[in-house]
């Protein structure tokens, strides 16, 4: 598909999404630049963040680089005429980016590769454990001016009306573990507590929520634009007001980029896809947007799909007291500092195009349960 293709495509289908929702939908309409990147993963930047005036060159390490957000922020990086080292085992995409220097080490132990360096800036991606984070913030600590840790919605009690960046805190029940798995939310905590620790004014943390677009690999953003435009008789869950939140991985990239441009510190939240709630109802229709594909939408109550148990990607009914936060995210610190969203409809237009571009045995992991969707509006309409 060429450039001027994909603009007119992205810009259409957003102009029809928001003509279905009314102008509450999306947020301002923002022209597109392109970036290229890995094969299947050419996507697009807004134009405001291209038009800026050039910034200062930084040398930036970020530790990871090849997972999912990763590649997005080496690309962004080097849009905006920065130096990137990446620090990782070498194990995953080790090519990915020719030309960019990576240095080989291990989180646990192993970061020889790091002593005697300086950059401007450091983007850790990769930290889950407090020790890890606590090592390599302290070997850094006067090698680098600012510290970004990649942090997760998971700290919060989800049990919480709204999630701003002063809300409760999950309990650190065994602060000794490392058990990633079983304390997640509780691990980053200390891990941010590490670079804050060590960082204080220099340190920044950067709170995801659920991050969608190119190159995901958790298919809960991704099932909605490949379940709409596969067709047919579609169940929309629940309550057509219920919220529904995500953040483009493109929108987040460039939001940390700008973190380290323009020397922000501080805790941010980092949840869209726009600055008021996002209704299931908005979501849905604005992906319908993206395709000609014939469909239909069948509105299904939540005691309906509660009592047979059917569960849809990025929809939390707000009857579920115990995580009725998590849906509920504010962002208005980050937006306030810069962060901004894409429309709907360009993030699905893009994700769908990058999931077409995967090996068939990986399309099929991504699992629409068409068959029990039909019994699901069988029993219903009967």
């Amino acid at each position: 598909m060429t450039h001027t293709r994909r603009r007119f495509l992205a810009t259409s289908a957003a102009a029809a999404g928001a003509a279905a929702l009314g102008p509450a939908a999306f947020g301002p309409a923002r022209a597109l630049a392109a970036s290229p990147g890995p094969a299947g993963l050419t996507r697009t930047f807004p134009g405001p963040a291209a038009s800026e005036p050039s910034p200062r060159p930084l040398s930036i390490l970020i530790l990871g680089g090849t997972g999912f957000i990763g590649p997005h922020q080496v690309r962004y990086a080097m849009y905006r005429g920065h130096q990137v080292s990446i620090f990782n085992r070498g194990r995953t995409a080790p090519d990915l980016f020719p030309g960019v220097e990576t240095l080989i080490g291990d989180r646990d132990g192993q970061l020889g590769a790091l002593e005697g360096r300086t950059w401007d800036a450091v983007i850790d991606n990769s930290g889950y454990v407090p020790r890890h984070v606590r090592d390599s913030a302290a070997l850094l600590r006067d090698s680098v001016d600012r510290y970004l840790f990649t942090s997760t919605g998971s700290v919060y009690s989800f049990d919480q009306d709204e999630l701003t960046e002063d809300s409760e805190l999950l309990p650190i029940e065994d602060p000794e573990s490392e058990d990633v798995d079983r304390y997640y939310g509780p691990l980053k905590i200390l891990c941010e507590n590490a670079v804050t620790d060590t960082y204080r004014e220099r340190g920044t943390v950067v709170r995801l929520h659920v991050v969608a677009g190119p190159g995901d690999t958790t298919d809960r953003f991704t099932y909605w634009p490949v379940r709409i435009d596969h067709g047919g008789e579609i169940i929309a869950p629940g309550r057509r007001d219920t919220p529904v939140q995500y953040i483009d991985v493109r929108d987040l990239a460039e939001f940390m980029i700008l973190c380290l441009e323009r020397d922000i510190g501080g805790t941010f939240n980092a949840a869209g896809p726009t600055l008021a709630p996002t209704s299931m109802a908005e979501f849905v229709y604005g992906i319908r947007a993206i395709t000609s594909t014939p469909l239909s939408f069948t509105w299904i109550d939540e005691p309906f799909l509660a009592e047979r148990q059917a569960r849809f990607p990025l929809w939390y009914p707000p009857t579920e007291g115990a995580v009725r936060g998590i849906s509920r995210v504010r962002s208005h610190r980050a937006v306030a500092r810069g962060l901004k969203f894409r429309p709907i409809a360009v993030t699905a237009l893009d994700t769908l195009e990058w999931f077409r571009t995967l090996p068939e045995e990986r399309r099929n992991q991504l699992q629409l349960n068409l068959e029990r969707d039909r019994q699901l509006l069988e029993e219903w309409k009967a």
